[in-house]
Formats: structure tokens, sequence, C-alpha cells
């Protein structure tokens, strides 16, 4: 009898073999970020289905952390670096980064150390390409003692020391409330790792180090140390093209991208696009902005009055922008937004209106299209997915 039934059990084996690999194919992990002064309690580990758009009802983890508002994930997603955007007037008034370690297999997120972020309200982390270094950008509310760029060493267990390096720029003051001190609001690697980008939305600058892993204090000034920028515009995000030739960077107070040539340190501005679409539109934030997976579509959020989300098409040659759609967030403040795995998926953090909000995408034509599922999240502020 039993070798009558191998080719039934060879059949159930084959079956459930292809379930699993299914499920490896359309099951993803995605952490989520939050502040935690209402109900949120740090970040979260939900799965999401990349077929249906879908995040389970329940979180597979939550790991405490306060105001975790930006995550970054080492490059073999062995470890995730969050900063606790903690100052005056929160539980925690000391800005942290915390170290957390990921099972590779299960994905569970366990702690491992934090240190002080030598500054207020740190608010975007990026690694160094090497992994030696975590760049942290403290923003600073309160002009005293105003923001700074921290340099932290990363061991290769993960773990944190403390910072090594600090440096902080001469503020515009061109608007007396937001500008009266160095507020530094991210820092990128450059994509050849040579140089890392600091924007201070204090000075109206990009400022450009020279970066040398092998030293305890990887940053010197580069040859041209800043690129200036439109008094009054507030720089807050940059991102590079594919090739590593384009930047483009997002003006937070003057709600405009700035369109650049990049080569070896150098920036040159190409254009100025504006996100606003009416004179009489008051209170202007541009806040994040991402690719889609092909690099063939910019996404910008304009949170202010209007809260959406812009789209244009690149010009891969010139890296210029041609806008294509304005389609909103279905609420307030998008904090930050993440393409699912599959690309066919936005997530949007709408931080002041307590929502994670996803959309579909046309992978072909970078169209935002119908909303897909609306789920109730206190304070969400930024989304990473993980490798199966």
């Amino acid at each position: 009898m039993t070798p009558r039934l191998l080719p039934w059990l060879v059949l159930a084996s084959s079956l459930t073999a292809v379930s699993v690999q299914a499920k490896s194919m359309t099951d993803y992990d995605v952490l989520v970020g939050a502040y935690t002064a209402g109900a949120s309690e740090g970040i979260y580990r939900y799965g999401f289905n990349t077929q249906t758009g879908q995040l389970e009802a329940k979180p597979r983890q939550v790991i405490k952390s306060e105001n975790p508002s930006w995550l970054t994930l080492s490059k073999d997603q062995r470890h995730l670096f969050a900063v606790n955007e903690n100052g005056p007037g929160q539980t925690d008034v000391v800005g942290k980064v915390s170290s957390f370690s990921i099972d590779p297999k299960t994905h569970a997120v366990s702690f491992i150390n934090q240190i002080e972020s030598k500054g207020e309200e740190p608010t975007h982390s990026n690694l160094s390409l090497d992994g030696r270094f975590l760049f942290v950008a403290n923003y600073a509310v309160h002009p005293d003692p105003g923001g700074s760029l921290a340099v932290v060493p990363v061991g290769k267990d993960g773990k944190l020391s403390a910072v090594a390096q600090t440096a902080t720029h001469e503020a515009s003051k061109v608007n007396p409330e937001r500008q009266a001190s160095s507020h530094v609001h991210a820092a990128v690697p450059t994509p050849d790792g040579k140089y890392l980008i600091a924007m201070d939305l204090g000075a109206d600058k990009m400022f450009v180090f020279n970066y040398d892993g092998k030293k305890t204090q990887p940053l010197t000034p580069a040859k041209a140390p800043s690129v200036d920028l439109p008094p009054g515009s507030g720089p807050r995000h940059l991102l590079f093209s594919k090739d590593g030739k384009h930047a483009w960077l997002t003006m937070e107070m003057s709600a405009q991208v700035a369109v650049f040539d990049y080569h070896d340190g150098v920036f040159k501005r190409t254009a100025l696009v504006d996100l606003a679409n009416k004179d009489g539109q008051q209170y202007r934030a541009a806040g994040g902005l991402h690719t889609s997976p092909d690099g063939k579509f910019l996404y910008v959020a304009n949170r202010g009055e209007v809260n959406e989300l812009l789209v244009f098409s690149i010009n891969s040659g010139t890296g210029q922008l041609k806008e294509i759609q304005r389609r909103s967030v279905e609420g307030k403040e998008p904090r930050e937004f993440s393409f699912d795995p599959s690309g066919h998926f936005v997530l949007i953090a709408n931080q002041k209106s307590n929502q994670i909000v996803t959309v579909r995408v046309d992978p072909k034509t970078g169209v935002l299209g119908d909303t897909v599922q609306k789920v109730d999240f206190d304070s969400p502020s930024d989304f990473r997915f993980l490798k199966p």
C-alpha cells in the first residue's frame, strides 16, 4: 500500500513548498516608527501583503522606544537604528539614538543599546556606505543650543559608541522665528561614499564633507564646503538619482524642489520647481521625497495646507522634472511615505490625522490610484520594509 501512497505524499509535499514560496513572495514585514506623546509606544512590526496592499490588523511585534521618528537599516538588514526625537517638553528631554538587532529568520527586533545624540530633536540618520558611522541630524527646535550634525561610531555587532564628532553652522536668520540658529534636518552620503551632505534648514545651505572611514573623526570640509540656496528656503531632504549624476532637494519653507547636476562633491543647480499651486497658499511645508523603484518617477510630499503627493516624471539624461499628478494623501501632515517591495503600493504616514493610508500605484505610468486601506495609527512617522 505504501508505494501507491507515495505519489500523493510527493504531491502534498510539493504543494506545501509552493505555498511557503508564495507566502515569502507576498508576505513582508514592515517596521513603522511613531511619535510617542500619545498612544503609540515606539516601533511596530506589521505584516504586509504585496498582492492585496493590506497591513495585518495587529502588529507582529511592538518595540518600546521614545519618539523613534526616523528608522535606518544596515545594508544586510541585521541592524536597525532609530533616532529618538526627544527634547524640551517631551517625556525624555535628551535627544538619543537607539540600536537594535534583527533576527534574519524571524525578523524579531531586539534592543542593543542607546546613546545621547548630543543635541535636541534628532530627526534623521544615515549610515556611511562602509557601515562604520551613523550620521545623525539634530534638528533642535530652540535656537539655544541650536542644531548640529553628530557622527556616531557603529560596531560590527551594531552597538553604538558615544558621539565622536559634531558640526554646527551659522544660521541665515532670514526667518527670525525658524532660522535663528542651525537646524540640521538630514545627512546623506553621496552614492560613491566619498562625501557626506548635510542639509541645514536654519542656514539655507547644504554642507559638503569629505568622508574618511579610517579616521576616528571621519569628516572634514570638502573643497567646495557648502551649497547656497535661496534665502528662507529651508532645505530638508536630499535624494540622488540612480546613476548618481543628479540630485533633488526638498526645501521645506519655500515648498520647492531644487534640481542639481552632481559630480565629485560639486552641485550645480539647474532648476527650482514650485510645489504650491497657488500664490494664496500660506502654510507651505515640503517633506519627504522618493523615486519609484525603477527610478523613472519622483514623488514629493507637499504638506502645508494641501497635504498631497506630487508625482513627476524624470528626464533620465538631465534629471529635470515634469509634473504629472497631484494626489491628496487623505489626511494631515504626511511625515513620510514608502513604496512596498512590489512597487504597486505607497504607504503614507499621516502624522497629524493619525492614520497610515495605502494607495495603489501604476508602475508603468507612475500615477497614484485608489486608496486600498486606511489604518488608524497614532502619529506614524516612518516605514522600513524588511526582505523575506
